[in-house]
């Protein structure tokens, strides 16, 4: 049984070796393809989310998210939702945000963008506070820690 188990091993190791020295030339073709299928897509906890809406004003586009409460085996308690500023950005931004689109404002958000100090102010218990404000390549972003 155990020389069995060996030459079994062997031959799995051997067909193992035989498969990688063959695809691997064809390696970055079956990534592409791969990651072209319709069901690969960036986790939602990198993007910030799918859109919810955009706002265009006169030097930038507000962009808020969809709010995200994706874990690994399920949703989690707590998510977040992000927003971003794209394009000039001014050093002081001033937005009220609904982010649910329910006609409510859920907050209001003061940034200054030369010192990165933030006021911020919740108007549904929903909303936490303010997880993230950074400058980015396209502009500014936040994150504001939410509660289901």
């Amino acid at each position: 049984m155990k020389k069995v188990k060996v030459i079994l091993g062997i031959s799995w190791a051997f067909i193992g070796l035989v498969v990688i020295i063959i695809m691997f030339p064809g390696s970055g073709v079956f990534s592409e393809k791969l990651a072209g299928m319709s069901f690969m897509k960036i986790n939602p906890r990198l993007t910030g989310g799918d859109v919810a809406y955009k706002t265009t004003m006169q030097a930038c586009t507000l962009v808020v998210h969809k709010p995200v409460f994706d874990g690994l085996f399920g949703d989690r308690k707590s998510g977040f939702v992000q927003v971003d500023w794209r394009g000039k950005v001014a050093e002081k931004i001033s937005d009220t945000i609904d982010f649910d689109h329910d006609m409510k404002p859920d907050f209001f958000v003061m940034i200054n963008t030369k010192n990165d100090s933030v006021i911020f102010t919740p108007f549904n218990r929903k909303v936490k506070g303010i997880a993230i404000s950074t400058s980015t390549s396209y502009g500014w972003t936040i994150r504001t820690g939410l509660d289901k």
